[in-house]
């Protein structure tokens, strides 16, 4: 495949008909590397309830009329992050999702740099993410747009997480 021919690839806001996509592209990465948790299961069967309607956010890149990739931010409620009108201005990113197939074609960059140009635009503060060492090429990519490591808390969402990582968007 040449992505180079097809020069549609957009990064587009979520609509409820790509909850499916977002879904199926999150549990085929997941599935493939780590064992699916409850709380996946949890997120991704109603992003409605667990990211938009808390103030998250959700891209997806597209190519022509096929939804070939994903990434979410959810609010991490905490009160010394807060903004003065009571909006969380720390993030997770998180569900960062490329098709198999697509995959090399820095998709997912385009992804992570969408989230970062919101996150400014929003007035964000950080982002934080959680991941695993050996997911190497995602971790790599963290790295070269910024993200820091920092210690991962005890009550970690994610069982398969042995890192976190910090990126300071606005002061």
């Amino acid at each position: 495949m040449n992505l180079k021919k097809t020069t549609s690839l957009e990064i587009i806001s979520f609509k409820p008909v790509y909850a499916t996509d977002f879904y199926n592209l999150n549990i085929e990465w997941i599935s493939s590397f780590f064992e699916v948790e409850a709380y996946d299961k949890e997120v991704l069967s109603n992003p409605n309830k667990y990211i938009i309607n808390k103030g998250g956010h959700i891209f997806f890149a597209k190519l022509d009329d096929k939804i070939i990739g994903t990434v979410a931010l959810m609010p991490i409620k905490n009160e010394k992050e807060a903004s003065e009108n009571n909006k969380p201005t720390v993030f997770e990113l998180t569900k960062m999702a490329v098709s198999p197939q697509y995959r090399g074609f820095k998709t997912g960059q385009k992804l992570m740099q969408k989230c970062i140009d919101f996150a400014k635009d929003q007035q964000f503060s950080k982002l934080v993410l959680y991941s695993n060492r050996k997911l190497e090429n995602a971790i790599y990519i963290y790295k070269k747009y910024g993200f820091l490591e920092i210690p991962v808390e005890k009550n970690c969402p994610y069982e398969r997480s042995d890192i976190k990582m910090s990126l300071k968007i606005n002061d």
